[in-house]
């Protein structure tokens, strides 16, 4: 049934209109029990919002009290707003943000193993990390620096064996580290391990055997962060030094207007004192004349 069918019905969205005081029919609590039918059908409302409005709409007596119940709700067949449009396009990043899914995937050109017996190896720079890294240090050193790297997965395990030897292991902040390895007379660093990643970093996963040896793990931003964040400090710092020279600036000029402003009222006082030395000595001159 439509409001349509229900002849001489008031107008609801006129608070004033005396024909809201009219007592309604059966009809239109049904109507209106439609109404928040079709909306707890649609997801508008949830149970407990449609049996509180149903119970208030069968015992409405009058267009008054009816009119409230469906006043948030579209009309009957009424379409449902369009959703808003879908932005497709890659807005830029806030500046220090990474974009990690640009650095996860692909494939790893490189070696996937490292070796330095009493001799050293190292990975930097731009490079693509494979999903499983094998290195031995043996009476050697070894570093994997993964600041600026590539990630061939989203999860990627270095395997490390450090006998009187070392591999230290360096990742970007924002990227999760766990440390699984097993030292004996040596150790791994868990230092790192445990702190969360950003949302979509990848998750390197550090292990192996360590005797006489050790295996450090280290969080450190790329040097180019660093001379971000370094310029971003110099300019904090630079604009708190303006500001304190403008709050002195006006600290004297506040100092120097008072100052303008005492030496004003003295010359005026000055003046005024002048003005009546002069009238004083015109009433004598004027008393000798007549003398």
């Amino acid at each position: 049934m439509t409001d349509a069918s229900l002849p001489d019905r008031p107008d609801a969205s006129n608070p004033s209109d005396d024909g809201l005081d009219l007592r309604a029919s059966d009809a239109d609590r049904e109507q209106v029990a439609e109404r928040l039918r079709d909306a707890m059908a649609e997801g508008r409302l949830d149970m407990d919002e449609f049996t509180e409005r149903l119970e208030e709409t069968y015992k409405a007596r009058t267009y008054r009290e009816l009119a409230p119940i469906t006043r948030d709700l579209p009309g009957a067949g009424a379409p449902a707003p369009a959703p808003a449009p879908v932005n497709l396009v890659k807005g830029p990043l806030p500046e220090g943000a990474v974009d990690w899914a640009a650095r996860i995937g692909g494939e790893a050109g490189g070696s996937a193993w490292g070796v330095g017996i009493l001799s050293g190896f190292e990975r930097k720079g731009r490079w693509t990390a494979p999903r499983r890294f094998d290195c031995v240090a043996v009476m050697g050193g070894g570093e994997l620096d993964l600041r600026e790297a590539n990630f061939e997965d989203r999860e990627i395990v270095i395997n490390c064996v450090a006998i009187m030897g070392g591999v230290n292991v360096i990742v970007p902040p924002g990227v999760e580290v766990v440390v699984r390895g097993i030292g004996i007379m040596g150790g791994f660093d868990h230092s790192e391990s445990g702190v969360a990643g950003d949302p979509g970093a990848p998750r390197v996963i550090v292990t192996g055997f360590a005797f006489w040896g050790g295996v450090g793990v280290e969080r450190k931003v790329t040097r180019a962060e660093r001379q971000r964040l370094k310029e971003e400090r110099r300019r904090d710092k630079l604009e708190r030094r303006e500001g304190r020279r403008e709050l002195l600036e006006g600290h004297h000029d506040r100092h120097r207007h008072l100052h303008e402003d005492r030496v004003e009222r003295h010359r005026e006082r000055v003046e005024e004192h002048l003005d009546r030395l002069e009238e004083r000595r015109e009433r004598r001159r004027r008393g000798r004349h007549w003398d």
